[in-house]
C-alpha cells in the first residue's frame, strides 16, 4: 500500500524513540542542502527533514524546491534546535511531484490578503488559511454534533425552489429557456410552460419554509446548506453564495428559540477552543500584528482569545429592541452625530448601530427581540400590541448581527392577513399554510450565517477570506 503515512500533527504529538515513519507533504523552505521544512496540511507547524550530507545526489536536491511534494522515510530523533523536540532523519527520499520554484506564486514570504484572494486556488497552502480551513471544518462538524446529541433531525431542504422565502426579490434563476426568443405571453411576461420544470424557480435564500414542514412533523430539525442572494453588494461582509444553519423545532416559543441559539454558539465555539487550539492563537497573534498598523480607535479593545473566552463564560444580554433603541438615542456616539444611518423607532438597525450595543455599551454579546412587524418577514408571530413581532436577532462583538430568527407566526388567520398586507401571494404557499390547518403548533427557529460564524471565530476581516471560493459580484472564477 503506498501511503502508509504518518501525519504530521500525530508525529509531533509523539516522543522521539527512534521510530521509523512515513511522511509526506509539501517543501516549505529548503536550506544548506539539508534541512527541509515539510508541511502536509495537518497543523502549521513543520517538520524538520534532515538529509546526511553526501547521502542524496545532487539532481534530487536541485528538485527540492518550493511547494514541491516528497515522500521521506526515515527515523525519528530528538532535535538539535530550538522549537521542536524531534526531527526526521530522512533515509529515503522520493519526490512525487516537482515545483518550478521560480514561477510558483507563494514566495516563503508575508503575502497580503489581497494578492491571495487573487490566487484562491493556492491560498489554502499558507498558514493563515490553513489555520481558517481548519477551524471552519471544526465549526461543521461542531455543528452537527450539536443538534444530533439533542436528538435533532438533519433535513436536506431543495436548492432549487419556487418560493422567495424572505420576500426580498433577490434571487438567482434558474431556467432552461433560451436567452434568444424566450417565450412570452400576451402581457410581455415570459412563458414557462416549456421551462425544466413548468413554472418560475430560483437558487434558494432559505431552507426555513421547508424546514418548518419537517419541525411539524419530526419536532426538532436543522438545515445546513447552500444559499445565494443576488445582492449586487461588494462589501467585505457580503456573499452571493453561502452556507446557512438553519434550525426549526415544534413546540418552542421565543425564550427556548433564545435559549438553543446562546447555548448553541457556544457549544461550537467552544468546541474549537479546544480542538483547534493551536490555529486559534496562530489567527489571533496574525490579528494583533495587524492591528498594530490600525489607528488606535480602529483596534479591537480586547484580542482574539479574550472575545472568544468573553463569549463563552457570559450570559449574552437580553433586551427589546425598543430598548436597544432609547440606548442608542441617549449614546455619546448619537450626539455627537458619529452615526452614519438614522436612528429612530421603526427603522432597521445597521450594522454601526449593533456594534455600538455590544461593543460599546454592553461589551458582550446581546440577542435584542420584539421589532417592529413592518421592518420583519411575515412569517414572524404577531405579538400582541399588534406592532412588534417575535423576532431576536443575536449581535455579536466585531460583527454585528450573527443570529436572526423568531418564534413564528402559527395562527392561520394571522398568517394569511400578514401574508396579504405583504403582498405574499398565499395560492403559492399553499403548502405551508397546510401546517397552519392540521394540527398547527407554537414553533421557532433561527438563522445562522456560517461564514459570518467562521469570521468571528477567526477574527478575519473580510467573509471572501472563510470561504474556500467565494462568489461575489463580477467574480466566480474556480
Amino acid at each position: 500500500m503506498f501511503n502508509k503515512r504518518t501525519k504530521i500533527k500525530d508525529l509531533l504529538a509523539q516522543e522521539p524513540t527512534g521510530q521509523e515513519v512515513i511522511v509526506m507533504g509539501w517543501v516549505r523552505t529548503f536550506r544548506n542542502n539539508q534541512f527541509v521544512a515539510l508541511n502536509d496540511g495537518s497543523t502549521n507547524t513543520n517538520l524538520q527533514v534532515v538529509l546526511t550530507l553526501g547521502a542524496f545526489d545532487e539532481a534530487t536536491l536541485k528538485r527540492i524546491t518550493t511547494s514541491a511534494a516528497l515522500k521521506v522515510t526515515g527515523t525519528v530523533i530528538p532535535s538539535q534546535g530550538k522549537g521542536q523536540k524531534l526531527e526526521l532523519k530522512a533515509d529515503t527520499l522520493d519526490i512525487l511531484g516537482d515545483s518550478d520554484a521560480e514561477a510558483y506564486p507563494l514566495q516563503p514570504k508575508k503575502h497580503s490578503l489581497e494578492f491571495l484572494r487573487e490566487i484562491a486556488h493556492l491560498r489554502f497552502r499558507t498558514n493563515t488559511f490553513g489555520s481558517v480551513f481548519r477551524i471552519r471544518h471544526s465549526l461543521a462538524f461542531a455543528i452537527h454534533k450539536f443538534f444530533n446529541d439533542r436528538g435533532f433531525l438533519y433535513l436536506h431542504t431543495p436548492i432549487i425552489t419556487a418560493s422567495d422565502a424572505e420576500g426580498a426579490g433577490e434571487m438567482f434563476r434558474v431556467t432552461t429557456l433560451p436567452f434568444d426568443g424566450t417565450p412570452r405571453n400576451e402581457d410581455g411576461s415570459i412563458n414557462f410552460k416549456d421551462d425544466f420544470f413548468g413554472r418560475a424557480t430560483n437558487l434558494t435564500v432559505s431552507g426555513q419554509l421547508e424546514g418548518e414542514l419537517g419541525a411539524t412533523a419530526f419536532g426538532d430539525i436543522y438545515t445546513f446548506g447552500p444559499t445565494f442572494r443576488a445582492e449586487n453588494s461588494n462589501t467585505t461582509r457580503h456573499l452571493a453564495e453561502f452556507w446557512m444553519i438553519e434550525p426549526e423545532m415544534a413546540f418552542y416559543d421565543l425564550e427556548d428559540n433564545m435559549n438553543l441559539a446562546e447555548a448553541f454558539i457556544k457549544y461550537i465555539i467552544g468546541y474549537v477552543m479546544e480542538k483547534n487550539r493551536e490555529d486559534v492563537e496562530f489567527l489571533a497573534a496574525r490579528l494583533a500584528e495587524e492591528e498594530k498598523s490600525l489607528p488606535a480607535d480602529k483596534r479591537s479593545e480586547i484580542g482574539l482569545i479574550e472575545k472568544l473566552e468573553f463569549v463563552l463564560n457570559n450570559n449574552f444580554e437580553r433586551i427589546t429592541y425598543t430598548e436597544a433603541i432609547d440606548i442608542l438615542l441617549q449614546s455619546p456616539a448619537y450626539k455627537k452625530k458619529k452615526f452614519q444611518y438614522e436612528v429612530k423607532w421603526g427603522v432597521d438597525m445597521q450594522s454601526e448601530h449593533e456594534r455600538y450595543l455590544v461593543e460599546k455599551h454592553f461589551k458582550k454579546p446581546v440577542i435584542v427581540t420584539n421589532y417592529p412587524a413592518a421592518i420583519k418577514s411575515f412569517y414572524m408571530r404577531l405579538n400582541d400590541d399588534g406592532k412588534t413581532v417575535a423576532a431576536m436577532d443575536i449581535l455579536a462583538p466585531g460583527i454585528g448581527e450573527i443570529v436572526g430568527g423568531s418564534q413564528r407566526e402559527e395562527r392561520l388567520d394571522v398568517l394569511t392577513a400578514r401574508m396579504q398586507q405583504l403582498g405574499v401571494p398565499a395560492d403559492e404557499l399553499w403548502w405551508y399554510l397546510d401546517t397552519r390547518r392540521f394540527g398547527t403548533v407554537p414553533h421557532a427557529g433561527f438563522g445562522l450565517g456560517f461564514e459570518r460564524m467562521v469570521q468571528f471565530v477567526t477574527g478575519m476581516g473580510n467573509i471572501r477570506d472563510v470561504i474556500a471560493f467565494p462568489r461575489t459580484p463580477k467574480s466566480a472564477e474556480f
